[in-house]
C-alpha cells in the first residue's frame, strides 16, 4: 500500500497507531483492497519521494468499511456521485506493525523481482494498492529482516 510520506507516512501512523485507509479512487485500486481479510499484512510503500521504496509493515483489523470522505463536499476525496444509499467507495482500517531497519527502494526492487512477482517494479505503475504473491512477500519480509 502506497503513500506519500509528507501526506501520511511511516511515522504519521506509528504515532496514531491505527488509521483508515481512505481516499482510493481508483476502481482497480479499491477492488485489490475489497480482496483484503482481517488479519492480511501489507507493506508501506513511501512513493513519491526520492527514493520510494517498502518502509515498514501494516496489519489489516477492519474491512468492507464506507469511506467517509466520499459524502463530505469539503474532502478532497469528495465524490459527487455517491450517495450513502450506493456508496462507490469504501476503506480499511489498518495497524501499525513496525518499521524495517533497512527501507527497499524501489530501484532495489526493480534488481530483485521481475512484475509477476512484484507488480511494483512495472514502470508507469500509479495504483496505490497492489497485491503481493505470497511467494514473494515471504521472501521480502526475509530480505527486509526485523521489525524495529
Amino acid at each position: 500500500m502506497k503513500s506519500e510520506p509528507d501526506v501520511y507516512g511511516i511515522d504519521h501512523l506509528r504515532q496514531e497507531g491505527t488509521t483508515l485507509w481512505d481516499g482510493i479512487r481508483n476502481y482497480q485500486a479499491r477492488n485489490f483492497m475489497r480482496t483484503m481479510a482481517v488479519g492480511d499484512q501489507a507493506f508501506f510503500y513511501h512513493s513519491n519521494c526520492k527514493p520510494p521504496g517498502i518502509v515498514g509493515l501494516m496489519e489489516v483489523i477492519d474491512v468492507g468499511l464506507t469511506d467517509p470522505t466520499q459524502f463530505d463536499p469539503d474532502a478532497k476525496y469528495y465524490d459527487p456521485k455517491s450517495t450513502p444509499e450506493k456508496p462507490r467507495w469504501d476503506c480499511a482500517r489498518l495497524q501499525y506493525k513496525g518499521v524495517f531497519a533497512e527501507m527497499l527502494s524501489l530501484e532495489q526492487l526493480r534488481e530483485l523481482y521481475d512484475v509477476d512477482q512484484l507488480t511494483v517494479v512495472r514502470r508507469g505503475n500509479r495504483l496505490s494498492i497492489l497485491p503481493v504473491p505470497d511467494t514473494t512477500a515471504k521472501d521480502l519480509l526475509e530480505r527486509l529482516g526485523p521489525l524495529q
